[in-house]
Formats: C-alpha cells, structure tokens, sequence
C-alpha cells in the first residue's frame, strides 16, 4: 500500500497547505481593511469571495470529479490557488507607499500644521482615490476558492473508498495548517508594509497603533509557494486503489457476512446501496441523483445543523482579532498570535479527542451524533459566559469620556470640539491620537489643546495641553504619541476571557470528527462525493459569503471614530465602542448556536429510529424469515443477532414500528 500511504502524505500535505493559505488570509483581514482604508462590511465581502469561487464549480466539480481522475483534478486546483495568492499580493507593488492618517507634519508646532494639512490634496490624489485597488485581492481570493473546490469532496472520498472506515476519523484531522497560518500572520503584522523601501526612523506609529499596516502581502507569496508545492505528488497518483483489507474480506464465509458489514450497510437500506454508473449516464442522472440525495432526511438535518452553525464561526473567526484589539486593548500581533498558538492547537486536540472516543468506545452512528450535539452545548454555554467577561471603554475624550472624565459614548465627531482646543480650530476629521500622563487618550495632539513639541519621529512629546488639565488637575500637561493602555484589571478579565475561549474551542471541536462521520454514514456509497460537494455548496455559499458580510456592517455600526483617507473620504474605523462590539458579536454568535442545537437534536432521534428500523429488516431478510406476519421469539437466534446491530436502539420498537408483531 505504499501508494495509498504516497496520497495520504499528499493530501496531509495539501490540507496544510490550503488550511496555511486560509488562516493567513483570516489573520490578515485587519491589516487588509488598514490598507485599502475599507469598511468591515466591505472586508467581509473580500473575505466572502472565497466561498463565492467555490459555488461557481463545486457542485459540478463533485459529481462529475469522482468518475473523473480524481487526484489529477485535486493538483490542478492547488495551481489555480496558488495563482490566486500571487494575485492577492499584486496591489502591493503597483499602489505607492503606504502614507497613514496624520494631523501634523510633527515638524513644527501643532497649531501651526492644520493649515498645511488641510489645503488641497496634489492632482495625483484623485487618482490614486478612484483606484479601487481591493478588486485584486477580491479576484484573487475568488480563485483560491475556486482553486480548493477539488481538494474537500475529492480528496475524502478517495480516502473514504480505499481505506478501513475504522481508521477514517484519523485520516480527517488537518490541523497544523491553521495555526502556522495565524502565526505567520503574527510575525508579519509587526513587520511594516513598506520595510526596505522607507526609513523607519521616520515611521511616528507602532504596531500598537490602529493605523499601522505589517506586511500583509509577503504572507501571500510565501503562502502561494507553498500551495504550488503541495500541487506536485497528485499528478502522479493513479486514479484508483484496491480497498485496504479487501483481500481479507474477499476469503470471509458467507455465514460470517453478517456479523461483518460496515455500518454504513447496516444503516442503508438494501435497494440504496452501492450500484455501478455508467460514465455516459452522468449527466443524465444528476438531477435524479440530487433528487436522491436530499430524501435522506438525515443528511438535509445535517446540513441544516452544519449552515448555522458554521455561520456562527466564521462570523466570530474573521473578525476575533479585531475584537480582542478593541475590546481588551491588545495589538492586533498579538490578538493573532494568540489564536494561533492557543485556539487553534485546542481544535486541533479537540479534533483528535473526537477522532479517539470513536475508535476507542466503537461508537456507532448514533453515538457519534450524540458526541456532536454534547459539544454543541458544552461549548455554546462558554460562549455564552464570556459576553460577561468585559473590560471598560478605551478612555477617549470627547467618544467615551467627555472633557471632564465623565463616561459618556458619543457618535457625533463634534463632541471632540471643547472650550479647552475651541481656539485651536482643530478638524474634528483626523485620528492621530495621543496619551496625556493623567491616562486620558485625545484624538489628536490639537484636540488635546498642546501648544508646543519636543522630539522627533516616534519619541515626540507635546507640551502645555489646555485640554488636559479639563480633566483634573494635573502636575504634568504633556502628552506622548498613541493611545493610553487599559486598566490594570482588563489584563485579568482578558486572561478569563482566553480560557473560556480556548476551553470552548475544544469541546466544540470534539463534536467535529463525530458529525463528519455521521454525515459520510449517512449517505449511499454512489453518492458520497456528490453530497460532500452539495454540503459544501450549500455551507460555504449561505454559511461562508453573508457572515462576514452582515457581521461587518453590524460591527461598522459600533464605530466611534472613522479615519479619514490621504485624498478624503472615510477610511477605516479606528475606533469601537467596545460594550456594543461585545453584544453584537455575542449575541449574534449565541443566537445562531442555540439555533443549530436544535436540528442536531432532531438528527441524533432521527438516526435511532432510522437505524433501527433497517437493521432489523437486515437482519430478518438475512436470515430468511417472511416479511409478514413474522414474531421474532424472546431470546431466539435472530433475536440476539438483531439485537447485537440495533446499537442502543430498543430491538422491541424496531419490530413494531414494522408491524411483525
């Protein structure tokens, strides 16, 4: 089996690679929406495309893909997303340098700087605002999707067809892909988008600050390249392999076949098994096929389950990052490095455990749908009690605070005007924020009410700022550059906040492996690919493209500050009111848990039945009884051996649900 041991290298392999690729863009949507001065609405539909490319070919490239050369197909796809990383990154080298939001050349006095600031903008500024650069990374990620159309449906059936179905939950675990992708993004985050091309010393902003930018787009080439790679081994992979073990089974009696059968016989009824198509009736039997499909009651619970809840997650992964900056006060390097190094390894072990409670326990069908539905709940309670776990405003005078320290959120810009910069004649438009020693943040030095600086570049200090001495008296009026820490207390509730989070990311990654499972054994072995690829349809285009998109416009509504772009215009936010950022992503996340809790409840009594009932029937046509009429004694042969198959399912309510009684 050195050839089916080569594919499963290579699809381990190319599972890294895609899931690396897809991490990096996740942990690179901030750094993103920074440079292109775009919305969080807009963001997530960069991120939405993705998921677009998939729907424009997956379900043909499912059906029609297994009669086809299946892992040839899967390298082709690696090559059209490696293409698309390469594109991803292109903006870079033909936008300009990277020139962020500032109120002052920090050459002179602050007042004396407005002026220049505010004249108009060079004739080549229209320009470069009417260059919707984005559009790149948009058609860019559009071809990753496309490009990993192959890889899921494709890749697990060929897996699922020729090896032991004992061994299948191992097979699934992809898990390190991810969280080298967020670390990688991480590493790159605190690296400047422009590093060999500007002197640094000039840089006044750090990778603390809401409007520094790392080098998003180096990530894409590296991410790329290793994709192109992943690509190699599958064109040389034949199209089909001998089953491991058929050798085995091939030489078993007759009169053992029963005690035998692999669960996926048990639970199908025998006129839906297995039945050999012809290449030139694909087409004509795909709409029957589809038909089919989504009879199967199980399987349309299933996907209904899979849909709201992974509308949850992608909601809640796109924009985490964003939300422990602005919630807890954290860099955004950080943020994501975090996810990478805890998040994602306790998937990752949640993966596992699932994956060993089924094989250890030989848990069937129905267990595996019971182990799902467990962690639905066990991890939506966690969820549910980190709304709790808050941590105040940022204090920014004039958005959070007023002038004189009183928490007050305001949406309106002119509230940063005060009697204390009225004379400063200050534009109310600009984010270049600064810390007073009295821990208060001012949306600008000028705001601030400062007079004078000393200092250059990141080191500046300003001096005599009216505006400080509003808030309290206070022995030192100066300020520094950037925006004042969180209080002490918020370190604590963020480190509460990080251990609900990894716990819950555990217990909701051992329902995975089980409810993939329940899904693969759910359907007839003829249709496996196409329902994989209708599953991934259907999750990926209403479960994959609105979350993003609708999180972002709610997150856009908990704006206090927007940036304003070099040429005009509004930017990206810089600013959140962290206590309704909270609730829109808590309770929008929560709701939608609650809400897949309840079909996966319906599959796992559906399933009990269902099973059940075929089996029973199994087992009676096995051993040749009649089909009516039939009373199946206490204690009989055919009694025990229906019993043993029937799993937890009562034998008693099997039998006369059937009328044999």
């Amino acid at each position: 089996m050195c050839v089916f041991q080569l594919f499963l290298a290579s699809l381990a392999f190319v599972y890294f690679a895609k899931a690396f690729a897809g991490a990096y863009m996740k942990s690179s949507i901030t750094q993103i929406e920074r440079r292109f001065d775009i919305p969080s609405s807009l963001i997530g539909v960069i991120d939405g495309s993705f998921e677009m490319g998939n729907l424009l070919v997956i379900a043909f490239v499912s059906y029609f893909g297994a009669k086809l050369h299946r892992p040839r197909l899967i390298g082709i796809g690696c090559l059209i997303m490696a293409a698309g990383s390469f594109l991803v990154a292109l903006p870079h080298f033909f936008q300009g340098l990277y020139k962020y939001e500032t109120s002052m050349s920090h050459k002179a006095v602050v007042n004396s700087t407005e002026t220049i600031l505010f004249s108009p903008g060079p004739p080549e500024c229209e320009k470069a605002a009417g260059s919707p650069m984005w559009i790149y990374v948009f058609l860019g990620n559009i071809l990753r999707g496309i490009g990993e159309t192959p890889v899921m449906p494709l890749g697990i059936s060929y897996l699922d067809d020729f090896s032991r179905e004992e061994n299948t939950p191992f097979y699934l675990v992809g898990i390190l892909g991810p969280m080298f992708g967020f670390m990688l993004g991480s590493f790159l985050s605190k690296i400047y988008v422009d590093t060999g091309f500007v002197d640094l010393d000039t840089i006044t902003i750090t990778y603390k600050d809401s409007r520094w930018v790392g080098a998003w787009w180096l990530g894409f080439i590296v991410t790329g390249t290793v994709v192109l790679l992943s690509s190699i081994p599958f064109f040389f992979l034949p199209k089909s392999l001998p089953k491991q073990g058929q050798e085995q089974e091939q030489i078993q009696s007759k009169s053992t076949e029963l005690v035998t059968k692999t669960e996926q016989e048990q639970f199908l009824p025998e006129e839906t098994q297995e039945k050999p198509v012809k290449f030139q009736e694909m087409a004509k039997d795909f709409m029957p096929s589809l038909k089919r499909l989504f009879r199967n009651r199980i399987y349309s619970l299933i996907i209904l389950t899979s849909l709201v809840a992974v509308n949850g997650f992608i909601g809640l992964i796109t924009f985490k990052p964003k939300y422990i900056e602005q919630v807890y006060g954290q860099s955004a390097t950080k943020a994501i490095f975090l996810i990478g190094i805890l998040n994602l390894p306790a998937v990752a072990l949640g993966f596992i455990t699932g994956g060993f409670v089924l094989k250890r326990f030989k848990l069937g069908i129905v267990g595996a749908a019971r182990v799902s539905i467990s962690a639905s709940m066990g991890s939506f309670c966690l969820l549910a009690i980190q709304i709790f776990s808050q941590c105040d405003n940022a204090e920014v005078a004039g958005l959070t605070m007023s002038y004189q320290r009183v928490p007050q959120v305001s949406y309106n810009p002119q509230t940063l005007l005060s009697q204390c910069n009225g004379h400063c004649f200050c534009s109310v438009k600009h984010w270049d924020p600064v810390c007073a020693y009295n821990g208060m943040t001012y949306a600008s030095p000028c705001l601030a009410g400062c007079q004078t600086s000393t200092g250059m570049g990141k080191e500046m200090v300003f001096h005599n700022c009216t505006c400080i001495n509003d808030a309290g008296p206070a022995a030192n009026a100066s300020a520094v550059l950037g925006q004042c820490p969180r209080k002490d207390d918020c370190d604590l509730k963020f480190k509460i906040y990080m251990a609900l989070s990894v716990i819950g990311s555990f217990i909701s990654a051992c329902g995975g492996t089980p409810g993939y499972i329940v899904l693969l054994r759910s359907i007839q072995p003829d249709l496996k690919s196409l329902a994989l690829g209708m599953q991934t349809l259907i999750v990926r285009t209403l479960g994959g493209i609105p979350p993003p998109i609708y999180f972002g416009a709610l997150i856009d509504r908990t704006c206090l500050k927007w940036g304003t772009k070099h040429c005009g215009g509004r930017g990206a936010c810089r600013l959140y009111n962290a206590n309704a950022f909270r609730y829109t992503k808590g309770l929008s996340h929560d709701s939608e848990r609650i809400v897949a809790i309840l079909p996966a409840d319906f599959v796992t009594r559906a399933f009990c039945r269902t099973t059940g009932r075929n089996i029973a029937l199994k087992c009676l046509r096995n051993l040749n009884f009649s089909l009516n009429g039939v009373f199946v004694r206490r204690g009989s042969t055919a009694y025990v051996l229906c019993k043993q198959k029937c799993l937890t399912y009562k034998l008693e309510q099997a039998i006369r649900q059937m009328n044999f009684q």
